[in-house]
């Protein structure tokens, strides 16, 4: 008979394995699923135990896997994943049940989208809880690992495991401060004016966006941001402008002046994302129901 008892593994010590070893840190994974430290560990402890391996040991600050934990990640996930399809078919009722979820999106989709969800679903009784990440330009990783449930993005990952659905399509605006200059006229205007841009922490461009234009002749920006929400303090009461959809003028950007750009651009669509495991998840349908039927309402 094996020493190791297979049947001492669940999803949640599964779940666990593979939130430590994202993190590199037991008490980031505690706070990541809203459990003890000690929780944690005694998780660990378990698991060490059923598999006889360390898994872990300390470096520095954090932790690091050893081979066996690194072996281990994919198939770990993939039980999870079919343990996740077992309740594909079950019944669902918003009412009834506690709905956490983990979205990755930036500043404009999450403020202008997602304060009516909880609203809505608040008056009615549904216990949802969100949970947002910064997605930048996002890795399909994110959805592979189940670091987040639900990406909103204008740059959808790709992978034949990735499933994608455009929620909102939207022009994109000059924003600026219409107190102190006048928006660009000219597509040699827009170019030569003092810019502000987004850059993500993976070193890439909000401009990205920007698709069918030469961005080379465009001055390099004079103030580069993390995030979109710290535009209107740089634009405001000068002479920057900032190039982004028109749905900011609802969320982040809504103290800004906009004008249409001087130049021919195509409309800046964002998606819906999300990993094939939960396309048929019936928590997730309805989430995603919801967000298409307020995006809906948005644009008309």
């Amino acid at each position: 008979m094996s020493k190791f008892d297979f049947i001492d593994l669940d999803g949640k010590v599964l779940r666990t394995f593979l939130t430590i070893l994202e993190e590199s840190s037991v008490s980031k994974a505690a706070d990541r699923l809203d459990v003890t430290q000690s929780a944690i560990s005694h998780t660990l402890a378990k698991l060490r135990q059923v598999l006889g391996d360390p898994l872990f040991v300390r470096s520095g600050q954090g932790l690091t896997p050893t081979e066996r934990a690194l072996s281990l990640k994919e198939p770990a996930q993939k039980v999870l994943d079919g343990m996740r399809a077992l309740t594909d078919g079950r019944p669902f009722d918003p009412l009834s049940e506690q709905i956490h979820i983990r979205i990755a999106t930036n500043d404009m989709p999450r403020e202008l989208i997602f304060p009516q969800l909880l609203r809505d679903t608040r008056a009615e009784g549904v216990r949802l809880r969100l949970e947002f990440i910064p997605s930048g330009v996002p890795d399909p990783e994110l959805l592979r690992s189940d670091r987040c449930q639900l990406m909103l993005t204008p740059l959808p990952p790709d992978g034949p495991d990735i499933f994608q659905k455009r929620l909102i399509e939207s022009p994109l605006m000059v924003f600026y401060d219409a107190t102190q200059r006048t928006p660009p006229d000219s597509w040699e205007d827009y170019c030569h004016s003092d810019h502000v841009e987004v850059r993500f922490a993976d070193g890439r461009n909000a401009r990205a966006v920007m698709r069918g234009v030469d961005q080379s002749q465009i001055r390099p920006a004079v103030v580069t941001l993390p995030h979109f929400n710290a535009i209107p303090a740089f634009v405001q009461g000068g002479d920057l402008i900032s190039t982004d959809t028109a749905l900011m003028k609802q969320g982040p950007l809504a103290v800004l002046d906009c004008a249409p750009l001087p130049f021919a651009c195509p409309p800046v669509s964002i998606y819906m994302v999300w990993h094939q495991r939960s396309t048929n998840d019936p928590a997730h349908r309805w989430l995603r129901g919801r967000l298409e039927a307020i995006a809906a309402f948005l644009q008309t």
